[in-house]
């Protein structure tokens, strides 16, 4: 009888065969050395083994998400590695000396330009801005203007002192603007370099807006400009006044009168210069620039047409006398031409006879 074994051979079975167990147990020990000597596929071990075990992998639940065991154990190594890298080239950067690049200092003609500067903080009148660069000034004169009950100008406040008193002329105070712009116009690059360009825009705003205050500036013709505010009487009377009392601008307590002039071509056409410069310098801000271009118009109009010295009769002659206004025309003109382009002007400044009368070619043929 011959089955079939399961192990790959050929089993042959003799029931009539009279082998004695110990016979049977030698040759089933051959047969399972010839089966365990063949490789078995996996199918023969799976009969054999029965079905393997997978081994389980592990998870860590971080509650929005789950990662595996091995993957959270590398993730939380790299930070922690990195942290400390991390920590050790920033203990290295800080240990580490620096050599830092400082800017040279200022040379003589930036840091007298400052102090330059700094003079007209010191001299400024009326409600002093938080970023006055002179910390001993105080806001003061807050009620020019309103202290003099003849004039129609009753909010004076502003513009600058003009030297050791108190007294506001608005003749070298505008000479003085102009000279500014025109410094700003010619240079400012330098301006920039020395980190001072904001800060002298700031000083002829300061001036001009006071300027446009000294007179109707929303109007095209006007009959009367102020020269000064206080008085700077040198007789020696009782009465306080600028010179009388000379005491810090913030303790000023006396009333402060008010000077109008109705035939003054050479203070209108300063002013008017004063203005139309600081149009230029103000180009970037065109509504401001505009205004200023107008005052100026307003103003030299006023000199072409109510003829006459701002100094004439008054106390003015003592400080700051007049002798003319031709030489206001040709600046005055020469500036609007600038601002404005208008070749009227241009035409009056190159008068011949206008300049005569100025003085220009005095000493020439």
């Amino acid at each position: 009888m011959y089955g079939r074994d399961p192990w790959g051979g050929a089993l042959e079975i003799n029931a009539t065969d009279s082998a004695t167990d110990d016979d049977r147990s030698r040759n089933l020990q051959d047969f399972d050395k010839a089966a365990l000597s063949r490789n078995l596929d996996e199918t023969q071990q799976s009969w054999l083994l029965g079905p393997t075990e997978q081994k389980k992998k592990k998870y860590v639940d971080l509650g929005c998400i789950i990662v595996s065991r091995k993957v959270f154990k590398w993730t939380v190594g790299c930070i922690i590695a990195a942290a400390l890298i991390a920590g050790f080239v920033t203990l290295i950067v800080k240990t580490v000396p620096k050599h830092r690049h400082h800017n040279p200092p200022p040379d003589n003609y930036t840091l007298a330009l400052r102090k330059a500067l700094m003079f007209f903080n010191a001299q400024r009148s009326g409600k002093l801005p938080k970023h006055n660069n002179v910390s001993w000034r105080g806001s003061s004169a807050l009620q020019d203007g309103k202290s003099d009950g003849s004039t129609t100008f009753k909010n004076l406040v502003g513009g600058y002192y003009d030297a050791g008193d108190a007294i506001k002329f608005n003749f070298p105070q505008s000479f003085a603007l102009t000279m500014l712009s025109w410094s700003v116009i010619e240079y400012p690059a330098k301006y920039e370099a020395a980190a001072e360009l904001t800060h002298v825009k700031d000083i002829i705003k300061w001036g001009t807006d006071y300027l446009l205050k000294t007179f109707n500036s929303s109007a095209d013709t006007i009959d009367r400009v102020v020269a000064q505010v206080g008085i700077g009487d040198t007789s020696g009377g009782p009465d306080p006044n600028d010179h009388y009392c000379w005491v810090r601008p913030e303790d000023i307590d006396y009333p402060r009168p008010v000077t109008e002039c109705h035939s003054c071509s050479d203070l209108a056409a300063e002013m008017a210069a004063a203005l139309a410069s600081a149009s230029i310098v103000f180009k970037d801000n065109k509504v401001y620039s505009q205004k200023l271009v107008h005052g100026a118009r307003t103003l030299f109009k006023f000199a072409r047409e109510q003829r006459g010295r701002y100094s004439s009769g008054n106390e003015a002659s003592i400080f700051y006398n007049s002798t003319s206004y031709w030489d206001e025309y040709v600046w005055g003109a020469s500036w609007l031409y600038y601002a404005t382009g208008n070749t009227s002007y241009l035409q009056l400044a190159t008068t011949p006879g206008i300049a005569k009368h100025a003085g220009a070619f005095w000493g020439g043929p």
